[in-house]
């Protein structure tokens, strides 16, 4: 049986959840439907990236362990994949490979032993040991030249990285390094036998021209001393194995490279080479650095890598927390249907390319493609059924004496040219399908809708049930549309699972359009007298102005209060209400109140000194500064809390404090409070500030002293 194994990337744990992580899985998702249609073994693979000095050092400030961090945020990804139906419980991923798993373990040490024992393509040795000095990356994972970060502004500053905009870490440390400058000659050769290897060819030609201008040997490991949060190397504990190493090997270890067990449940034999999908910004590491790894221990390189570009607002630009610009998959799930967010995904992308995503525009396609389009189709065609057929798929015959009437109702008697063009377009689909040209392939098929919702309107059924002559050519009609529906659930399954298999399941046909091959589609095999099941709406027209508000008022919508927030959004609670007790005396844990003493008068209840130790105050200083448009009382600013990258915080004090005057001011923040939105923007931590007065006047909480950012308060 022929094999197809697809994965995307694994999900670095940093940070949780996004459009793009869903963007991506749920092509793969479709790929591996499809496939599985037309009678591959499929295998798909998502999960998780865990390891690495980045989360390390997240759960030193999260005050965790990073098994920990990462049980939390790989638990994030599994609850959102379910909640779009890509688990394995809905069809969806084979496997959540996550890197903490003991049998990857075993699979890294046994690529790194297989690499090392090697020789390059030169005849030297793969892996060597030597000294490393450079500038380093930790949200990137990866060492900077001198053309990928910005010089610091500061003499003995940082130089900051590009893409993420943080300081880098200087690192001079022993290390282990694969000699990849002997691989450039070896890399092209593979790029230019298979053309195919890395998609698209923009992408591909941006990929030869990087190993053209020349491959540094690169630093595969890390002194244990300076990242302890990762596999140890082989035969040499005091150094642990470099993240991409570490993280690219997921592909293979995952289907049992390396280790027995996950051989028996999947096989590496049997699946690998592989399709990676991948974002444009990792492609280096999986088209540069992964097949050279795979080629130094004589495995096979991947089938294919395609780099897909990346998701912008409706504005074109490109979405971040700090801008408000994000799409909040809460948000997404609670008023979208899934199929309806699948089929934008991939009728409105064009993969390979970068696009635009808006909740308008997904309510505008689904609008006219989905409840005008496909649902509109399925509706009026099963409802004339029922209505002039008694409910039973009508036979599709037309004699030949009544040839003649069909003509005048504008009906050719041979279906045979409406059968071509459609399996002219399944053939269309397939091709698209197979090239990733997803978009297309959607078109097709919406070809096919056009037609055959042509066709009713110009034959007019409700018509034509007024003429007994016209009755075999009601029928022909009828049957035709629910035969092309057919076709339509079995190419548009990997599209729209769910919708398609309600059409089928409402045409009265038994199992699943994903039990069908839509290479082995026959005309006219649906069943004459097949009884119809109840219709029912599949997309429900989406009034946009109605959900537009909802989504809004849900984006500024907050939980709970803070003293410098709570009065600056329309329906919070009011001043008084918010306003804090007096504080309880004592400033430092040695004045506090000894067990079972009473509350003095003013204080509601004491806590325990661990309650106050929950509660992480640190010091930051004001970057920038500016209001926050369309509010009176919002001020939102960056903020430097001694982090690799400063926080945005919002904060009610506009009325009180000119935003320009507050940058270089030090402030008080409550650095590990659960971040919201307001106004569209998320706030990732709250200014302390007193309240004076009846009417509540802010005043921020500040020092007489210079304190360093990011110091704690205590």
């Amino acid at each position: 049986m022929k094999t197809f194994y697809v994965t995307t990337p694994i999900y670095y744990v940093n940070r949780e959840p996004h459009l793009g992580s869903l963007y991506t899985t749920i092509v793969a998702d479709c790929l591996k439907r499809h496939k599985r249609q037309r009678g591959f073994d499929t295998f798909f693979l998502t999960g998780t990236d865990e390891h690495g000095i980045n989360i390390q050092r997240i759960a030193e400030r999260e005050r965790i362990t990073p098994r920990q961090h990462a049980d939390r945020i790989a638990d994030l990804f599994k609850k959102m994949f379910a909640m779009f139906h890509l688990d394995t419980e809905h069809g969806g991923y084979d496997i959540f490979m996550r890197t903490t798993e003991r049998f990857h373990y075993e699979g890294v040490s046994e690529l790194w032993r297989r690499v090392a024992r090697g020789l390059s393509p030169k005849g030297r040795e793969n892996i060597y040991k030597g000294f490393y000095e450079g500038w380093f990356c930790a949200s990137c994972a990866a060492y900077k030249t001198e053309d990928e970060y910005k010089k610091s502004e500061v003499e003995g500053g940082s130089p900051r990285c590009l893409e993420h905009n943080i300081p880098l870490d200087r690192v001079s440390e022993e290390s282990y390094f694969f000699r990849l400058s002997d691989y450039a000659e070896t890399l092209l050769e593979l790029y230019e036998t298979r053309a195919d290897f890395v998609r698209p060819d923009s992408r591909r030609n941006e990929v030869i021209s990087f190993v053209k201008s020349g491959l540094q040997d690169l630093s595969v490991s890390r002194l244990k001393t300076s990242v302890s949060w990762g596999i140890p190397v082989p035969d040499d504990p005091a150094h642990i194995i470099y993240l991409w190493i570490d993280a690219l090997s997921n592909y293979i270890t995952a289907i049992g490279f390396g280790n027995e067990e996950r051989e028996k449940a999947a096989g590496f034999e049997k699946f690998w080479p592989a399709v990676h999908l991948v974002g444009k910004d990792i492609l280096r590491f999986h088209a540069v650095y992964w097949p050279a790894f795979l080629i130094a221990a004589g495995l096979e390189p991947p089938h294919t890598v395609y780099a897909h570009g990346m998701l912008l607002d409706g504005e074109g630009r490109k979405m971040s927390k700090t801008l408000g610009n994000t799409i909040d998959l809460e948000v997404l799930h609670r008023f979208f249907q899934t199929d309806a967010i699948r089929y934008f995904c991939l009728r409105e992308v064009v993969f390979g390319q970068d696009a635009k995503f808006s909740y308008e525009a997904l309510i505008d396609r689904a609008n006219s493609d989905l409840a005008s389009g496909l649902g509109n189709l399925s509706s009026r065609t099963l409802t004339m059924i029922n209505r002039y057929c008694d409910g039973a798929v009508p036979s599709p015959a037309i004699s030949e004496e009544k040839y003649l009437a069909a003509k005048r109702a504008g009906v050719d008697p041979d279906p045979s040219g409406l059968a071509s063009a459609i399996e002219h377009a399944r053939d269309q689909f397939i091709l698209f399908i197979d090239d990733y040209a997803f978009s297309r392939a959607i078109e097709t098929a919406w070809g096919i809708v056009a037609r055959v919702d042509k066709m009713l309107s110009d034959a007019k059924p409700w018509e034509l049930v007024k003429s007994d002559e016209q009755r075999q050519t009601l029928n022909a009609v009828l049957y035709r549309a629910a035969e092309s529906l057919r076709w339509l659930c079995v190419l548009l399954y990997p599209v729209m699972p769910e919708a398609t298999a309600k059409i089928f399941e409402q045409l009265g046909l038994e199992g699943s359009p994903g039990q069908l091959s839509p290479a082995e589609l026959t005309w006219g095999e649906l069943p004459e007298g097949t009884r119809i099941n109840e219709v029912k709406a599949l997309f429900p027209r989406i009034d946009k102005a109605k959900t537009m508000a909802e989504i809004e008022k849900m984006d500024e919508q907050t939980e709970g209060t803070r003293a410098t927030e709570a009065d600056a959004v329309q329906g919070s609670p009011t001043i008084a209400e918010t306003k804090p007790e007096p504080p309880m005396r004592g400033a430092t844990e040695a004045d506090a109140v000894p067990e079972g003493a009473q509350s003095p008068e003013g204080v509601k209840s004491f806590i325990e000194i661990t309650d106050f130790a929950k509660i992480e105050l640190r010091v930051g200083e004001v970057l920038t500064a500016e209001r926050v448009p369309k509010s009176d009382k919002l001020l939102r600013f960056t903020i430097d809390l001694g982090e690799e990258s400063p926080r945005q915080v919002l904060a009610g004090i506009a009325e009180y404090y000119e935003p320009e005057k507050m940058v270089g001011r030090k402030l008080v923040v409550v650095a590990n409070l659960k971040p919201r939105k307001l106004r569209g923007f998320e706030s990732q931590g709250m200014i302390l500030a007193a309240s004076i007065g009846e009417e509540g006047r802010p005043v921020i909480a500040t020092f007489t002293e210079d304190v360093p950012n990011g110091a704690r308060l205590k």
